[in-house]
């Protein structure tokens, strides 16, 4: 198996697990809002996976933002997560 190869059959997988965790997102805040606040046991009945990010940001009261792509959480306590919408820019 080329290089290639291994490289595209590791990232489809991760790429499938953004996607999802994106479609999962989508599916709770709908599509016009932009902020809600949704208990953490709705993420886990729909089996969220929350190591798959595309990327992060700390605030500055040290909390993280937790990214995938337009979509961004923050756990707020073991209960509650904050999700918001960023606009993609084209």
């Amino acid at each position: 198996m080329s290089l290639r190869q291994v490289t595209r059959k590791s990232a489809y997988g991760i790429d499938r697990h953004l996607h999802r965790n994106r479609s999962i997102l989508l599916e709770i805040m709908g599509k016009k809002e932009t902020k809600k606040k949704v208990p953490r046991l709705l993420f886990e009945e729909k089996k969220f996976h929350f190591k798959y990010i595309t990327h992060y940001h700390i605030n500055s009261q040290d909390k993280t933002m937790h990214y995938c792509y337009d979509f961004g959480y923050m756990e707020f306590s073991d209960d509650e997560i904050l999700i918001v919408r960023n606009p993609l820019k084209a």
